[in-house]
């Protein structure tokens, strides 16, 4: 796909962050669009930034949608085509990150993370693939993360739905070249994303002590770590479509972690627990045992 002019987009996640930013570029290059996101308000106000900030005539709908709802997922495909007759991009963008030991981490809090950022993503494929097969000229583009290449502790969850939809996409990625369809998959591994990820995501009382000093601190030290901007990522992702890129690295950092990741498949490890004790508090938080017993 070498040109968005006149083509149909649909995007999650495009209330904020790389979503809007991925949104207002299709726009400015004749794309129409599709956007969803839970957030109304959110989505709201890209559809205003779209309609002030973009000369082209483009057709732009709007679905205040939970990716995780996988009906929800269906009947909004099943929308845009009505709405804009055929779909040429989807973009599995929405996406929520999850602080916690694997030890105390919650099921609910686990099964929140899995249905947003991997179930979310295959619903999105799914639901879109026949359309894309459809037009004839198609692109899934799934949104992972630079650790979805390399895992960290006390994001055992975050890293467990990204390594999944790595895996997914490059599965769907070969089948899509043996169909031979018109219908390519890429996989974007960004790193630190100047995003509202970091704002909502959520971070377990076990963390304290632990990794971090405090949530408030966690938080703050996390966006140090956002050296990207939005706008940069989806400039990335795009020029990555048009070469029919498996996969999208975004940032220097998810560079310099895909070749640590690469160079040191299983010592990296070390390295990185090395760095976490020098980098964690003084004060340990108790192991637990299974029974959730405090051991002191």
């Amino acid at each position: 796909m070498k040109t968005f002019n006149g083509r149909v987009a649909a995007i999650t996640g495009a209330a904020s962050g790389m979503g809007r930013a991925l949104a207002l570029a299709l726009a400015r290059e004749g794309c129409h669009l599709a956007l969803a996101d839970k957030n109304a308000q959110g989505l709201a106000q890209t559809l205003d930034l779209i309609r002030t900030s973009t000369l082209s005539p483009v057709l732009v709908t709007t679905q205040v949608l939970d990716v995780s709802d996988r009906q929800a997922m269906y009947a909004w495909a099943a929308r845009c085509m009505a709405e804009h007759g055929e779909v040429n991009l989807v973009f599995n963008n929405a996406g929520v990150a999850l602080s916690s030991t694997v030890e105390a981490v919650d099921y609910a809090d686990l099964e929140w993370i899995v249905d947003i950022n991997f179930w979310g993503v295959v619903h999105g494929t799914k639901a879109f693939l026949p359309y894309l097969k459809a037009s004839g000229d198609g692109h899934v583009i799934n949104t992972s993360s630079v650790f979805g290449l390399f895992a960290q502790p006390g994001m055992s969850g975050y890293n467990a739905t990204k390594f999944a939809v790595r895996g997914f996409t490059e599965a769907l990625r070969q089948e899509l070249d043996l169909q031979r369809c018109g219908v390519s998959a890429t996989c974007v591994h960004p790193g630190g994303i100047r995003t509202d990820i970091c704002r909502s995501s959520r971070i377990d009382a076990n963390m304290t002590g632990f990794l971090i000093h405090s949530e408030q601190q966690a938080r703050a030290d996390f966006e140090k770590l956002f050296i990207t901007d939005a706008d940069q990522a989806a400039k990335v992702i795009l020029h990555g479509v048009r070469k029919n890129k498996r996969r999208v690295l975004i940032g220097r950092d998810a560079y310099f972690l895909d070749l640590l990741a690469r160079c040191l498949p299983s010592a990296y490890q070390a390295l990185v627990v090395f760095a976490s004790k020098r980098m964690a508090p003084k004060a340990r938080m108790p192991v637990f045992e299974t029974n959730d017993e405090p051991r002191l």
